[in-house]
């Protein structure tokens, strides 16, 4: 656990850097996902951040409370970024700051195999901080091209990488598809690293850029738009399908 929450850490210290960097006169600027801004962007990090907390101290019930009251996940989401419009962009950044340290706090008291009750059922806390890294990242990414600026692909894309990996059969099953044999992946990463997943008989093969694969699983850039290589129709398949998120 140690490993990932400091890359957890890291990570959201990173994308609160750049966040002071930005004028809050700047705020209100739109970013790639539909009707969000920069503001709205903090505001779902801080919302899903208090229920990830909620989930890690109650279990089920936090989650099961927040589509009950709200009917589902998508208004609840809905709500935590109207709710942020009613603050001024440094009460937002606050926000997030105390949201996502009362999560990291509560997961450096857990075993990485210890079990979290999340939206598509249980995970292991060590996964579970893995997709606090990832959710970080993603909107990250949106915040920066909101501002016109391309952040620094680092080590701690790994993480991603391995997610998006991991759940290829959850997003084939999204997809109403069959994900019969593991697919491999094999990617060039930053500081000159090679990181590999999938077993090496594998037929189905994906290779290229790390910053390439994780952007796709993501959803923040379409695989035809990269220099990734599929070898094999479910690889091939796999680029369409791939999410690392729920």
């Amino acid at each position: 656990m140690r490993e990932i929450l400091a890359d957890l850490v890291a990570e959201q210290q990173g994308l609160d850097q750049f966040l002071q960097s930005i004028d809050y006169r700047k705020w209100p600027t739109p970013t790639p996902a539909a009707g969000w801004n920069i503001q709205d962007q903090v505001s779902h990090l801080a919302s899903s951040e208090e229920l990830a907390f909620g989930a890690i101290g109650t279990g089920p019930s936090a989650v099961a409370a927040a589509i009950k009251e709200y009917g589902s996940i998508d208004r609840f989401t809905d709500a935590g970024v109207k709710r942020g419009r009613e603050m001024r962009p440094g009460q937002v950044i606050e926000w997030w700051r105390h949201a996502r340290a009362d999560v990291v706090d509560a997961l450096s008291r857990m075993t990485g195999d210890e079990r979290v009750s999340w939206l598509a059922g249980e995970m292991s806390a060590k996964s579970f901080a893995t997709a606090r890294l990832m959710e970080t990242w993603a909107h990250g990414l949106d915040i920066h091209a909101a501002v016109g600026s391309e952040p620094v692909d680092t080590t701690r894309l790994r993480h991603v990488a391995f997610l998006g990996w991991a759940t290829l059969p959850y997003a084939f099953a999204q997809a109403g598809e069959d994900y019969p044999n593991p697919i491999r992946v094999e990617l060039r990463a930053p500081e000159y690293q090679k990181w590999i997943f999938g077993p090496e008989d594998a037929e189905n093969v994906v290779r290229g850029e790390a910053g390439e694969w994780c952007r796709v699983v993501v959803r923040r850039l379409e695989a035809a738009d990269t220099e990734l290589e599929a070898t094999g129709r479910l690889a091939e398949r796999a680029l369409q399908v791939a999410k690392a998120y729920l």
